[in-house]
């Protein structure tokens, strides 16, 4: 099932483990700018479910930055953490469709399986057919049978998935009795009526499970647009653990400009000394999503040797 072309409405769902940094920019940028130039809605959702890593000051650290960067959104932000019925209610949805299974296998125990793509362990089936004798369940897992997922990327083109090859059955609620970010995800989007995500390339392997989910569930699919994830010299994706410098909340206007330069926008060099506003109405009038660099990931320009 697919959204009708109606009302736009896309997101930027940060994760409140730390304050936001250039790479956290690009996708707020992108993902707002091809929201208000179509004419549509930018929601704003905190993506807390993973209690131990997230933080209320990280949140209201991020709250600050996007109004300093004047970014502006819909609505009441949403919080994943406040929504745990609504994961419980979709877990339960699939129980009783026959869709999930309870599993007990620890990570120790599926530390010498097959990896996946995405580095994770690719789970062997182990309480596929039932628990082992004396064994306790841990965590609930979907069922993935042989399964083939094909998208259109509005910026990486088409993209096609083996689920069961390169996902396998995946954790839905964990072993610590938290809601897994795919299922969480998926039911916040269908809630808030998402028509176009807009975000990060290194979620481009995570969509073919979440369309999976929207299937098993009844929900529609949005659009997908994956933006090229910002690297280090070292080839990492910036972030808390590769020590990402924070962005600047008093000097917005030169890191706006960065963000639009890396998403191939082409902004006037005389922009970078202009203010947050006159950088926005100059993105307003002129973004374009097919501008952007058709690459998973790609070093800032000035960063570049």
């Amino acid at each position: 099932m697919s959204i009708p072309d109606t009302l736009y409405r896309g997101r930027f769902a940060p994760s409140p483990t730390g304050p936001l940094h250039f790479g956290s920019l690009v996708a707020a940028v992108g993902s707002f700018l091809e929201a208000r130039t179509r004419g549509g809605e930018w929601l704003l959702r905190i993506e807390d479910v993973d209690a131990p890593r997230c933080s209320q000051a990280a949140a209201d650290s991020i709250l600050r930055t996007l109004e300093a960067f004047g970014f502006a959104w819909d609505g009441a932000v949403v919080w994943q953490s406040r929504r745990v019925a609504a994961y419980a209610a979709a877990l339960e949805q699939l129980k009783q469709a026959g869709r999930v299974f309870p599993c007990a296998c620890s990570r120790k125990e599926l530390a010498d399986s097959m990896l996946a793509p995405d580095g994770a362990a690719l789970y062997p089936g182990t309480c596929r057919h039932g628990l082992p004798a004396g064994k306790v369940a841990r965590a609930w897992r979907v069922r993935v049978d042989a399964t083939r997922i094909t998208f259109d990327d509005a910026v990486q083109g088409c993209i096609e998935s083996d689920l069961a090859q390169e996902a396998g059955d995946f954790i839905l609620l964990r072993a610590d009795g938290l809601f897994a970010y795919q299922l969480a995800v998926v039911v916040d989007d269908a809630a808030a009526g998402i028509t176009q995500v807009v975000r990060g390339a290194d979620l481009l392997l995570s969509t073919p499970r979440q369309i999976f989910l929207q299937h098993c569930l009844g929900l529609p699919t949005p659009a997908y647009a994956h933006l090229p994830v910002v690297v280090n010299a070292a080839g990492e994706k910036l972030s808390k653990q590769t020590r990402a410098q924070r962005l600047d909340d008093a000097r917005p206007g030169q890191a706006l400009w960065a963000a639009l330069d890396f998403l191939g926008q082409q902004p006037p060099p005389e922009l970078r000394a202009a203010s947050c506003d006159e950088i926005w109405r100059w993105a307003r009038l002129h973004w374009r999503l097919d501008r952007v660099p058709r690459q998973r990931a790609a070093q800032r320009a000035e960063e570049t040797p």
